[in-house]
């Protein structure tokens, strides 16, 4: 069993079709990060777990969502949970760390159609992975939100970003401790309707973004 964490808030509308669609031998552990909709009761109702976290921030569901993820499995996903990927193509990413070729798998988006990622927050996002990679030399091309990693390897790097700049300071701590990093496209669709994103959907948001990434860049 790959357990598969899904930080949440407000995506209610999102949940019913993408747990629906969870593979075989995946297991959604959906992070309630302050929804003020039903999501938490929506996701009880398909049968994910649901754990509750106070502190707001992406960093900090995702790391109450990998604390909560079963030790004996190995693997852990994550993955946005407004329905933006298919969960059919995790896959993609966990085999390379599965068999061992790498240590952490991440997606490389490649939208579905025109205006899934706006130009702002595409533009922010090749900013932040050019820096990337002439800090770390990594081949990375997107500060992606779907990744496979081994729960123990992650918990090791001792993470400490809880808001957006998580993403980017696993990429850079991956990249000091020598791990074999396998980028792989993925489909990039658009949100589920009543869903809105935290970051790519406003420009304050892509900003805030950017900040929390542009903090860790600077440690």
């Amino acid at each position: 069993m790959t357990d598969v964490v899904l930080p949440c808030r407000n995506e209610a509308p999102a949940l019913p079709d993408l747990l629906a669609r969870m593979p075989a031998g995946y297991r959604p552990i959906v992070v309630d990060n302050g929804s003020t909709d039903d999501s938490a009761a929506v996701a009880r109702a398909c049968g994910a777990e649901v754990i509750s976290v106070a502190e707001p921030g992406y960093g900090a569901a995702v790391h109450a969502g990998v604390l909560a993820a079963d030790p004996d499995d190995g693997v852990v996903c994550v993955m946005d949970a407004d329905g933006s990927f298919d969960p059919a193509q995790l896959p993609r990413l966990v085999g390379p760390v599965a068999v061992g070729e790498a240590e952490l798998g991440t997606g490389r988006r490649r939208p579905t159609a025109p205006g899934v990622w706006p130009l702002h927050a595409r533009a922010a996002n090749a900013f932040l992975a050019h820096r990337l990679r002439r800090t770390t030399g990594l081949d990375i091309h997107d500060i992606g939100p779907i990744r496979a990693v081994r729960r123990d390897d992650l918990l090791a790097l001792g993470l400490r970003d809880r808001r957006f700049g998580y993403p980017l300071e696993l990429l850079i701590a991956a990249g000091r401790a020598g791990w074999r990093v396998v980028e792989v496209d993925v489909d990039y669709h658009p949100r589920a309707a009543g869903t809105r994103s935290k970051v790519t959907g406003t420009l304050l948001g892509t900003a805030r973004a950017v900040r929390d990434m542009g903090a860790v860049l600077a440690r």
